[in-house]
């Protein structure tokens, strides 16, 4: 699943691929032949093989709102941190958890990176349309705003505001102008220099990585 983003001289829709079981549209993830930038400061890894999607359950409650969850994120960039805001999106913040504590995301790739835009992940098949196999919906705000840092989630175009599978993507953009959406989980909070160092790894004409940047890890934190 894809999501809407803005094309170099007009807004059209940007599909981010991944949400449940599957999509009609695909995105390659070969790394093309470009070279990437030579300060990005990311380790030059192995393409991970492809898993296989689908086998997992939603979970049957919420987050606790008492306490604070964070998804820190081990890539082959250095890690970040996300804060999830399980207000904003109550489903799929239960989702994410879940699937992160059963090793979903461990190694994973961002299949899709377009500079100043998006980068993209959470599709163990690697193809854009992979999935855990359900799905949720947590409409955002009518006044919800893709700014940098936000991390939110893919869906197709034919599909209701606030679907959701396991693909996630990280705004790199300073307000990329999206419209309300794509259900919103949290915000970076530590590392958005390690996140920014892989909006750099795209080709902006394929939006394809020109080096696999892996999720080694995923690690679910609760205080």
């Amino acid at each position: 699943m894809l999501v809407t983003r803005l094309a170099p001289l007009a807004l059209v829709t940007l599909a981010l691929a991944g949400c449940g079981g599957g999509s009609s549209e695909t995105a390659t993830t070969a790394a093309t032949t470009a070279a990437p930038p030579a300060s990005s400061g990311c380790a030059r890894v192995a393409q991970p093989a492809p898993k296989a999607g689908g086998g997992q359950s939603a979970p049957a409650a919420a987050l606790d709102p008492a306490k604070t969850y964070t998804l820190t994120f081990t890539t082959s960039c250095g890690s970040f941190a996300v804060t999830l805001d399980p207000r904003l999106a109550p489903q799929t913040t239960a989702s994410l958890v879940a699937l992160a504590k059963a090793g979903f995301f461990d190694g994973t790739v961002f299949h899709r990176i377009v500079p100043g835009f998006v980068i993209q992940g959470g599709d163990p098949t690697q193809t854009g349309s992979g999935g855990p196999g359900y799905q949720t919906v947590d409409a955002p705000a009518p006044d919800a705003r893709y700014v940098k840092g936000v991390v939110a989630m893919a869906k197709t175009a034919d599909e209701p505001a606030g679907t959701a599978g396991s693909q996630f993507f990280v705004v790199t953009g300073e307000d990329i102008g999206l419209p309300p959406d794509y259900a919103i989980v949290g915000t970076v909070t530590a590392g958005l220099d390690v996140v920014t160092a892989i909006g750099e790894l795209g080709d902006p004409a394929t939006e394809l990585p020109l080096q696999p940047v892996v999720i080694e890890k995923v690690t679910a934190g609760e205080s």
